[in-house]
């Protein structure tokens, strides 16, 4: 797959996220609505944090100041949803900026220690690409799920056939 699909096909699973949360009021950014108790605003912290920050920036930028602030984003400290859309938007384009300057046939530019993070290295950055548009796609799913049971929105009408 040639990069440019396979970074068309990040911006529109991005795109998608940021669909799913657009119009919702503080409360139903914050509130849990699943049972096993994370917020839209946790999973954006995560989609932040452990996708953009941690595999873009740090994986495949090597960016030092990515990586001395790695930490999981499904316990990042409180902030509010809209803070979050925010920041989701701001890594977003550092990702790019990132992305922008890199050949995804080479290999991560930094890999976190085996102590840290078990299991060998990936290969390319391509590989790596992979792993944040599958994360991010699976993730757009399940805001699609939260965002019906908050308010009925539905980014996509199932049909009957």
């Amino acid at each position: 797959m040639p990069d440019t699909h396979l970074l068309a096909q990040l911006a529109r699973e991005r795109a998608h996220v940021l669909r799913a949360v657009d119009g919702l009021c503080e409360d139903d950014l914050s509130r849990p609505v699943v049972p096993s108790g994370w917020s839209i605003t946790r999973l954006l912290n995560h989609l932040t944090f452990d996708d953009e920050m941690f595999w873009i920036s740090a994986v495949l930028g090597g960016d030092a100041r990515a990586i001395a602030d790695l930490h999981d984003g499904w316990s990042h400290e409180h902030m509010t949803g809209a803070e979050a859309v925010e920041l989701y938007r701001q890594h977003i384009a550092r990702s790019d900026e990132v992305l922008a300057g890199l050949d995804l046939d080479a290999p991560p530019r930094w890999w976190p220690p085996a102590e840290v993070f078990g299991g060998a290295p990936m290969s390319d950055g391509r590989e790596v690409v992979l792993r944040v548009l599958i994360e991010t796609s699976v993730h757009a799913g399940h805001l699609d799920i939260v965002r019906e049971l908050v308010d009925g929105h539905q980014d996509l009408v199932v049909t009957g056939g």
